[in-house]
Parts: structure tokens; sequence; C-alpha cells
């Protein structure tokens, strides 16, 4: 388990940041996704030998320097719940309004069950309509039924 990621996703964020790296920059050195690639920095993700090397060559560090991504994350809430963050705090407000009808139409489409966190992708992408830039957030996630026993 990672013991510090506090400050090894610091070190990486900061030298994404003096790089003048973005997220997509990131992704493209991975393979990964952008959303992935910023869990993975801010300490949400295990990263693979290959993932640590191409790390490394992207922030021109010692892939020893990143031998703790390889650990298995402790997935705890960084902030403080609610949100205090503004943005964070519209998606934790967006789960509240939107949660009870979201899960009785979900339920009425797949049945009794969960969205996976574990075995699902999350998209973010910017469009244009009617003249404002706007926000597309996708989660495809695995449905999970509920067990009966």
């Amino acid at each position: 388990m990672r013991s510090d990621i506090g400050r090894l996703s610091k070190y990486l964020i900061e030298r994404k940041k003096n790089l003048g790296l973005t997220w997509e920059d990131v992704s493209r050195k991975l393979g990964k996704s952008p959303v992935y690639c910023a869990m993975l920095f801010y300490g949400y993700a295990q990263a693979d030998d290959e993932e640590v090397k191409a790390v490394a060559e992207l922030l021109n560090l010692e892939e020893k320097e990143l031998a703790e991504l390889k650990d298995a994350p402790y997935r705890e809430p960084q902030q403080p719940v609610p949100p205090t963050d503004p943005f964070v705090y519209r998606l934790y407000e967006v789960v509240i309004l939107y949660g009870p009808a979201l899960k009785d139409v979900a339920h009425e489409m797949f049945g009794d069950g969960i969205m996976s966190a574990i075995d699902m992708s999350v998209e973010l992408e910017k469009v244009e309509q009617e003249g404002a830039e706007r926000m597309v957030l996708t989660f495809n996630g695995k449905w999970l039924k509920y067990r009966k026993f």
C-alpha cells in the first residue's frame, strides 16, 4: 500500500506543469485516457511497469522515483465531504440531486444492481452547443446485478 501518495502526486503534477504538458500529452504517451492518467497522477490508479516507464520518460525522471505508483492505491477521498472545491462540489451536487431519478431509471432498464466503479471508463469531452462551450461527462460502467443468496 502506498505510504504518502500526496507527496508523490504533488511532485508528478508539478513536473507535468513545469514541463508545459497537458493531460492529453500524458494520455498519448501512456496510451490511456486523460482521465485515467490524471487518476494515476492523483494516486487513485495502480501503474504497471510499462506505465511507470512511460511516466518516467515523459517527466524526465528515474523509474525508481516512481516505484510507489506500482503499489495498490489507498482510495480514500483527498478532500472533505461534502467537497469544498466548486467544480468537485458541483459533481457531488449532481449525484445528490439526480441520484434517485438515475437509480430509478437504471433499475427499470437493468434490474436491481449498481454500476461498477471498477470496471468502468470515464470520458470528458468539450463540445459546442448553441454558441456555448459545454462539458460532456460519460461514465461507462459494467452493470452488476445484486445476487440473491
